[in-house]
């Protein structure tokens, strides 16, 4: 598959480009998460959607590590690591926010940035 600059695009990086498929809001909040033994990792939220985020984080948690994240409004949120590179994690959440809750975090965490 040729990029709009001619290149050639690995297969797989179409495949996760497309599996995402929503837009992602930016985000700039501090929070923290636990991991399964109950370690805190610090995470600084880049941008989110109501089923996933991406974060910088402290920490060095990998693909398919489970983790219980702190967010405004909802309190800890069971997620899943999908990727980690480079002190950034891509997370799916367990549960899909509700958009009424979404947005009114969205508005909380602008306020607070």
């Amino acid at each position: 598959m040729a990029t709009p600059g001619g290149r050639s695009m690995p297969r797989y990086a179409t495949a996760v480009r497309d599996a995402r498929g929503e837009p992602r809001d930016e985000v700039m909040h501090r929070t923290h998460a636990l991991d399964a033994d109950g370690q805190t990792v610090k995470l600084v939220l880049v941008n989110m959607s109501a089923n996933g985020l991406m974060a910088r984080c402290d920490g060095d948690p990998a693909a398919g590590d489970r983790l219980q994240i702190r967010l405004p409004i909802l309190g800890p949120v069971d997620a899943v690591v999908r990727w980690s590179l480079g002190g950034r994690i891509g997370c799916e959440l367990e549960r899909t926010i509700p958009l009424g809750e979404y947005y009114t975090m969205l508005t909380l965490m602008a306020r607070h940035s």
